[in-house]
């Protein structure tokens, strides 16, 4: 029978490494894909997977449960990776990975050539278009967009209400509509 996120956490507040290990195979593969779907870049994702796993093992001790570990461990990621492009904005570098080397490494088959330039095109205005939204907006996007998370869940993440979270989703959206009209 398997344990439950709260039952691992226990074990491992109790000093069972096997309950912290469980999780980390739960969920790591979201929390890298959350973090690579805001910060774009494969090495940098894993360092906030990485990262994320390490602050949460280190206050594991302090998780009362009343969220689930779930939206804990994401919450934990998505700061980190809010941190993380903060800082790249202040230090920007020459060339940061673009959705092509993501989909590529997924082993995308291409319909036929002529689909898949118009599909390419289409993705690096969109992840432009992504990558120009504030961190807050840009997150909105990913969870409710990409990982499918409910409002709820992203504003526990987010720390912030089920308003808020509407709102910048709504401009998010609207900002993304606004950049992409320019490029259609």
């Amino acid at each position: 029978m398997e344990l439950s996120d709260w039952e691992l956490v226990k074990q491992c507040q109790a000093g069972e490494m096997s309950g912290f290990q469980e999780l980390v195979s739960r969920y790591h593969q979201k929390v890298y894909m959350v973090s690579l779907g805001l910060l774009r870049n494969r090495e940098d994702a894993l360092e906030v997977a990485q990262e994320t796993f390490f602050r949460a093992y280190r206050k594991i001790n302090s998780f009362q449960g009343s969220s689930s570990f779930y939206t804990w461990i994401y919450r934990i990621a998505v700061n980190i990776s809010i941190d993380t492009q903060r800082r790249q904005k202040r230090n920007p570098l020459d060339f940061r990975e673009s959705m092509d080397g993501v989909m590529e490494a997924q082993n995308e088959v291409a319909r036929d050539p002529f689909a898949d330039v118009q599909d390419r095109e289409l993705r690096e205005k969109l992840t432009k278009a992504i990558n120009e939204l504030t961190p807050e907006h840009k997150a909105v996007i990913v969870l409710r967009t990409i990982e499918g998370m409910s409002y709820k869940d992203i504003g526990q993440i987010l720390g912030c209400s089920e308003g808020t979270v509407m709102s910048r989703l709504h401009y998010a959206r609207k900002k993304l509509q606004d950049k992409l009209s320019v490029f259609l």
